[in-house]
């Protein structure tokens, strides 16, 4: 059997790593967080696109760690928000904002909406860096839906209780993992990279 090889997943998200850990089940690969370096320097988002992110991101924390790094940036677009909050959905309502004060300050810009014009999508980005920080590999995922009047639902994270995937009367939280995995932006963009990295890992693949 071909030994794990060591992955970094450049996140603190607790939620998204659970994610992540789901969809690349049966890789031979030993995930590891960003908690799993508590030296590690922060690399700041200074892109205008997911893209930019997911690559400053992939390339800064696998230069630190030495190691295959992936690197999602994910976020919300809402139409009637011109794309807000966009690559600034986990800082929406403020750098120390919970998941619920984004969700809150969402809400209160879209009062005015009605259910027509509350169309959105949410995007992700994975970036795949070698361990001395060159990209290796670039996927993305949308989901398109709408925003909801209220929060819904005790599953996911983050904008999750007011998304509702295009075809459904439930949200992302309120849907099964297994459901949310296969229907959302992150699942799409990992099935993408979960071919790249099953060839990189094969026996045939990697460095």
């Amino acid at each position: 059997m071909k030994p794990e090889r060591p992955l970094l997943v450049a996140t603190f998200n607790a939620g998204k790593l659970r994610e992540i850990r789901e969809l690349l089940a049966g890789l031979p690969l030993r995930l590891l967080s960003l908690d799993d370096f508590p030296a590690i320097q922060s690399v700041p988002e200074t892109g205008s696109t997911f893209a930019e992110n997911a690559s400053l991101k992939a390339a800064g924390y696998s230069h630190q760690a030495g190691m295959l790094t992936m690197a999602d940036d994910s976020g919300l677009e809402v139409d009637a928000l011109n794309g807000a909050p966009g690559v600034f959905s986990a800082r929406y309502a403020g750098e120390e904002a919970s998941d619920a004060a984004r969700v809150a300050k969402l809400l209160t810009e879209l009062s005015q909406v009605e259910v027509e014009g509350r169309s959105a999508r949410f995007v992700s980005v994975i970036a795949i860096a070698d361990g001395s920080g060159s990209i290796l590999h670039l996927s993305k995922g949308i989901c398109v839906g709408q925003i909801s009047f209220a929060p819904r639902g005790n599953y996911g994270f983050g904008y999750d209780p007011v998304f509702l995937p295009h075809g459904y009367d439930s949200t992302f939280a309120e849907l099964p993992p297994a459901v949310k995995n296969r229907l959302s932006h992150r699942g799409h963009a990992l099935r993408e990279t979960l071919d790249y990295l099953r060839a990189l890992t094969g026996p045939s693949g990697g460095r």
